[in-house]
C-alpha cells in the first residue's frame, strides 16, 4: 500500500514498535498480524535467529537483532528448540534492520516470514536497530507493544496504552506457560553433519530434568554425556524427583523472573542440596540453586543476550566465549559462605557460575549447549557426569 505526496508515492507502514514512553518506531510488518506486548531485548548473535526464537527462556520478550541480515538462510524443522510444542510461542515479537529475503541454504524448508507466521510470532522489520540498541544501553529494556497491520490502520492511542501498562517481566513467573504438562523421556542426541540426531542406546547415568523452559540441545548433550534422561514439569516435587532414583538432577533454563518461580521451585532444590543429589543448573537453574541457599537474584539494566560473551572459568582459569540469554542475575554479594563463584562475566563483572563446598552441585548463568553459539563450555556436560561418578557426597 502507498500514500501520495505531491506526485511521489511512499510505502504504507505496515509495523509499528510503541515503546512504553510513547515513543513510536514505524517499519514494515512481517511474519503472524496482529500485535503482542513484551520487554525489548536486543541479541548481538550473526547466527541461529531460529534457534533463538524458539527458546522457551524469550517468553515475554521481544527480540531486537543488532546484525541486520535475519531470515536469509531460511528456516527448517531441525534447529528449533522448544521441547514443548503445544505451549504458547513463548517470544511476543521480532525486530530486525532489513527486508526479508527468500532463503539461501541448502538445509532451508521454508521462508523465514512464513516461518513468523506459522509460529503466530509478529515482526517489523525497516527498523533502525542500531539506534533501537543504544536507546536500550541507555535506557534499560522497555516495555513495548510490535504490531503489524497490512493496511497500516492502527489504533495509536490504545497501543501506547497497552504499552504503558503492561507490568512488566520484574515480578512475573512465566515459567507455567512453557514447562511441560507431564513427564517424559529423552534420548535424542547431538546432530551430526550428514546424519542428523542419533540415539542414546547405552545409557550409564538416569538424569531427571526439571522443565523451566528447557531447549532441546540441552537434553541432546545430556544424551550425549551418557544419560538416560527423564523430564519433569516445573512443580514436580521432591518426591517425584526421587522416585525415579536418579544419579543426578539437573535444573533448566527458562523465562520470567526467578525470585517468582522460585517460591515454589527453591523449596524442591533446597531439598535437593540437603539430600546430597548431584545436581547441575543452567541460567533460570543456576539462578533457583541460588535463590535455594538464600542469595538474591535482581534485574539487570540490559541484559545478556548474545553469542560472543567473554565468561572467565576460575576452576581452569580460562576465558570462554558463551552464548547467554538473561535478564536477571545472580547478586554474588549475597552467596553465602559454601557457595564459591566459579564463572564471571568479562563484560560487567556480574555472576556466572557457583559450586558448592558441601555438596556436588554446581550450575551456570550461561548457555553451555550453545545452539546457537560456541562449544567452548560444552565440558560442563562431561563435569556434570564425573560428579555424578563421585557419587553423592
Amino acid at each position: 500500500m502507498t500514500e501520495e505526496h505531491a506526485g511521489w508515492t511512499a510505502p504504507r507502514q505496515t509495523g509499528l514498535l510503541v515503546l512504553a514512553d510513547g515513543t513510536v518506531l514505524e517499519g514494515f510488518g512481517v511474519g503472524a498480524q496482529g500485535h503482542a506486548v513484551g520487554e525489548v531485548c536486543f541479541n548481538t548473535a550473526m547466527t541461529g535467529y531460529e534457534e533463538i526464537l524458539t527458546d522457551p527462556s524469550y517468553a515475554g520478550q521481544i527480540v531486537t537483532f543488532t546484525f541486520p541480515h535475519i531470515g536469509n538462510v531460511g528456516t527448517n524443522e531441525e534447529d528449533i528448540e522448544t521441547v514443548n510444542m503445544a505451549a504458547s510461542t513463548g517470544v511476543r515479537g521480532v525486530v530486525v534492520q532489513a527486508a526479508i529475503t527468500d532463503p539461501s541454504n541448502h538445509r532451508a524448508t521454508r521462508h523465514f516470514d512464513q516461518w513468523l507466521k506459522a509460529r503466530g510470532i509478529v515482526g517489523v522489520c525497516g527498523i533502525d536497530t542500531r539506534a533501537l540498541t543504544a536507546l536500550i544501553r541507555e535506557a534499560g529494556m522497555p516495555n513495548a507493544v510490535i504490531a503489524h497491520d497490512p493496511e497500516g490502520r492502527f489504533d495509536l492511542d490504545a497501543l501506547k496504552r497497552q504499552a504503558a501498562e503492561w507490568p512488566g517481566i520484574d515480578g512475573m513467573d512465566l515459567v507455567p506457560d512453557v514447562t511441560a504438562a507431564q513427564r517424559f523421556d529423552w534420548d535424542e542426541t547431538a546432530w551430526t553433519p550428514g546424519a542428523g540426531y542419533g540415539r542414546q542406546t547405552a545409557p550409564k547415568k538416569k538424569v531427571v530434568a526439571i522443565d523451566y523452559g528447557i531447549k532441546r540441545n540441552i537434553l541432546r548433550l545430556l544424551a550425549d554425556a551418557g544419560c538416560a534422561v527423564t523430564v519433569l514439569p516445573a512443580t514436580a516435587t521432591t518426591e517425584d524427583i526421587l522416585a525415579l532414583n536418579p544419579d543426578g538432577v539437573f535444573l533448566s533454563n527458562g523465562p520470567g523472573d526467578p525470585a517468582e518461580t522460585g517460591k515454589y521451585a527453591a523449596p524442591v532444590i533446597r531439598d535437593l542440596l540437603d539430600k546430597k543429589v548431584p545436581t547441575f543448573g543452567i541460567c533460570l537453574g543456576h539462578q533457583i540453586m541460588a535463590l535455594a541457599l538464600g542469595a538474591k537474584t535482581v534485574k539487570m539494566h540490559q541484559g545478556h543476550h548474545g553469542a560472543n560473551h567473554p565468561v572467565k572459568d576460575f576452576t581452569t582459569n580460562k576465558v570462554e566465549i558463551v552464548s547467554m540469554n538473561h535478564g536477571f542475575a545472580v547478586d554474588s554479594a549475597t552467596l553465602p559462605e559454601n557457595a564459591v563463584e566459579t564463572h564471571r562475566s568479562l563484560f560487567d563483572g556480574s555472576n556466572c557460575g557457583i559450586a558448592l563446598k558441601d555438596a556436588p552441585a554446581f550450575s551456570v548463568q550461561h548457555h553451555p549447549e550453545a545452539s546457537p553459539g560456541p562449544r567452548d563450555s560444552h565440558y560442563l556436560f562431561r563435569r556434570f557426569v564425573e560428579m555424578m561418578d563421585r557419587g553423592k557426597a
